[in-house]
């Protein structure tokens, strides 16, 4: 199989490369400094020369706050963008397997979100990501969408981000009124790979799985870790930011459930994992 990657550099596209490379197959990575997923003839030039077999979109403007005052860019990176990946995929016959949000909902829910849901979101980035699932339906017949959240793995994340300032604060205040499914990229990426080999095309959530809020998830870190801290719960309006985060970001994996897909692991078991692999990251930065 040939395997193409864009945003190949993030944390999930590091996650996809090492479960690919666990078997025989041909991979083609792409980050923005080699591809520009925004510039249609180039993309053209790069897709059309490789021909792969599954195309993995993770390419996105992930920057919550500043889509907020780059709309623009916003909407050129996670719709134009991905319209582009859509069209060509489409034009050689490639399955495209592009990654979306839990921001496509308002947050504002009570139960857990099923991919038939209602989506209406609230920030310029759940708009702008919104609108690519839309342009990958139009444009492409043999896609898949996975919607996420609260995503973790070998790059910038909470856990890491947790377990630094563990180190330079003797307390820490964290928020306990909004809650997701912490899910390890490992997970995902496992999911995404086996789903990519099926012909069943469509929309899927895709999270570890139970619940918390990132209060609840900060303290199981520093229990697993064994780290002695006081940790204080505070509510949204004690953070300020540019876009409103989602109270309630809870999707449930419905449909890879029906399908008999949904590989994914409690989140408590996957942070156990993930603190285990990433001892290399602790010993050189903690």
């Amino acid at each position: 199989m040939k395997y193409l990657i864009t945003g190949a550099n993030g944390q999930l596209g590091r996650a996809l490369q090492k479960e690919i490379n666990k078997s025989d197959n041909e991979i083609y990575l792409y980050d923005i400094d080699t591809m520009d997923i925004t510039d249609y003839e180039q993309v053209k030039s790069v897709v059309i020369n490789i021909k792969p077999d599954i195309i993995f979109n993770c390419a996105a403007h992930t920057n919550v706050d500043k889509c907020e005052e780059d709309i623009e860019n916003a909407y050129k990176i996670n719709a134009i963008g991905v319209q582009n990946m859509a069209m060509i995929a489409e034009h050689i016959g490639s399955k495209l397997l592009h990654f979306s949000t839990d921001y496509v909902f308002s947050g504002d829910e009570e139960q857990p979100r099923i991919e038939s849901d209602f989506a209406n979101p609230k920030t310029v980035y759940g708009k702008s990501k919104l609108y690519g699932e839309e342009l990958v339906k139009q444009f492409c017949s043999k896609y898949f969408i996975i919607r996420t959240a609260w995503l973790y793995g070998d790059g910038n994340n909470f856990v890491r981000t947790m377990l630094k300032l563990s180190k330079q604060n003797d307390k820490l205040t964290v928020v306990g009124d909004q809650f997701g499914s912490p899910t390890y990229t490992k997970d995902l990426a496992k999911a995404a790979i086996d789903l990519s080999k099926t012909k069943y095309y469509g929309l899927y959530h895709g999270t570890c799985q139970g619940s918390c809020s990132w209060y609840d998830f900060a303290c199981k870190i520093f229990e697993l870790m064994n780290i002695d801290i006081d940790v204080e719960k505070v509510t949204s309006e004690q953070f300020v930011r540019s876009a409103k985060r989602p109270a309630y970001s809870i999707l449930d994996n419905f449909m890879l459930r029906l399908r008999g897909l949904d590989t994914f692991r409690h989140w408590e078991e996957s942070l156990k994992d993930y603190l285990q692999e990433d001892r290399q990251w602790q010993n050189l930065n903690l």
